[in-house]
């Protein structure tokens, strides 16, 4: 069996605590593989990626991680409470063994965070140097066949491309420095570059500068982001792109999120949330050919939520003879429900590109980011059924699998508590 280590940035956040919880409860069949692009499924699928490429078993994915809060994964799934209590109970001695490492971290990025599990060292040399010696160590303790970085993470403030960012060798000698430009988020990018580990952003945060593209490539390592695509900014790709084919124009779109939890609490703070803002907002114009003058992201920080995220879109689109029309729609979702199973899947892809020789930007894993990579000068591809037939066409260059059975022999559901 393929052994793969997942390596989580916030192994003990909402949406990693899920991540893994939900795992352990699959593997022992008390949960469905739902949602994941990377498991079959009964579904009649023209075409699927799971019939073309072999994908590391869920029975063979290990996790580990950094976190600033909490012992171990189950007490950080407890607290966020997305999985019920009573349903974690039944693999709560699998969470309790994965324990963070300590973090890399800096409230001049998170400034609403805090915590005291934070990594001692005397410099940004000295932090990565211990990053790379929890990645080996876990390697080495659970024979492990390859590693993959996840950042989940919180979002980082706002940052522009700095001089320190334009080359590696710049890069490099502002991680001697300690250069205060080269963010947490940059630094666990760095240390999974060098040790050749797949890295994907989930974040916004800014990790895709031109000195780490550079060194990706050098080290023939894979990567893709930024900020997983999980709900309203889904619905907003596959709505424009509905739109695009049908030329109905939109004059106005009006996007409001409502969150309570620490990712939440995090955008609260205006640095961070011009971050996630941005990212959110540069899909539309890309999908439907022209600028839509009155688009507008707010999100909002109101802690009764927790992570059940409401997000409301109010459309008003122009037909035929330029009749007006509106288009309203209420997301009522879990927002780390929904990101979980795409963290999972773009383990298992880029352990397949990994596996494939690819080296640098992943393109092909657009559809599963709000804002993905791209190289200077190129333009992103946010249309989301594009995106699913770039996704299609990789795979088939890169097909390995054969005699797909259609089943994944998961039939009982967690059920939350009446």
């Amino acid at each position: 069996m393929n052994r793969i280590g997942v390596a989580i940035v916030g192994i003990n956040g909402a949406v990693a605590s899920t991540l893994v919880a939900g795992v352990e409860l699959m593997k022992k069949g008390l949960a469905p593989r739902i949602g994941m692009v990377t498991e079959k499924t009964e579904a009649r699928i023209q075409e699927s990626i799971t019939e073309l490429l072999d994908f590391a078993p869920l029975e063979g994915l290990v996790f580990a991680g950094w976190d600033l809060h909490f012992s171990n994964v189950y007490e950080g799934a407890l607290n966020h409470k997305v999985i019920p209590a009573h349903v974690l109970e039944a693999v709560r001695p699998e969470l309790e063994r994965v324990k963070p490492w300590p973090a890399v971290f800096s409230t001049s990025y998170v400034e609403k965070l805090s915590g005291s599990h934070v990594v001692k060292a005397k410099n940004h040399r000295e932090e990565v140097a211990i990053l790379e010696a929890n990645l080996e160590a876990f390697r080495k303790a659970h024979n492990l066949d390859r590693v993959v970085m996840v950042n989940l993470a919180s979002t980082e403030s706002f940052l522009e491309v700095q001089p320190v960012h334009r080359d590696l060798r710049a890069f490099e000698a502002g991680l001697d420095s300690s250069d205060a430009a080269i963010s947490p988020a940059m630094r666990y990018f760095y240390a999974a570059n060098k040790m050749q580990i797949p890295y994907c952003n989930f974040t916004p945060s800014l990790t895709n500068v031109p000195a780490l593209e550079a060194q990706a490539m050098e080290k023939g390592n894979p990567y893709a982001g930024m900020d997983g695509k999980t709900g309203q900014t889904l619905l907003k790709t596959a709505l424009a792109s509905m739109f695009r084919a049908r030329r109905l124009m939109i004059e106005g779109w009006y996007s409001t999120n409502v969150l309570g939890n620490s990712d939440g609490l995090v955008l609260d703070a205006p640095s961070s949330n011009k971050t996630k803002v941005l990212s959110k907002s540069a899909v539309l114009d890309s999908i439907v050919g022209y600028h839509v003058e009155n688009h507008q992201v707010h999100i909002h920080y109101y802690k009764p939520r927790g992570d059940s995220k409401e997000a409301w879109d109010n459309i008003d689109i122009v037909g035929f003879a330029g009749i007006p029309m509106q288009i309203k729609v209420n997301f009522l979702c879990q927002d780390s429900a929904l990101a979980a199973p795409l963290v999972i899947d773009l383990v298992r892809l880029l352990d397949v590109a990994k596996r494939a020789g690819e080296r640098g930007i992943q393109r092909q894993l657009s559809m599963f980011f709000k804002s993905p990579y791209h190289a200077a000068g190129e333009a992103p591809m946010h249309d989301l059924f594009k995106q699913e037939k770039l996704l299609l066409d990789w795979a088939r260059a890169h097909a390995t699998a054969r005699n797909v059975v259609h089943t994944n022999g998961a039939k009982s559901h967690v059920e939350r508590t009446p």
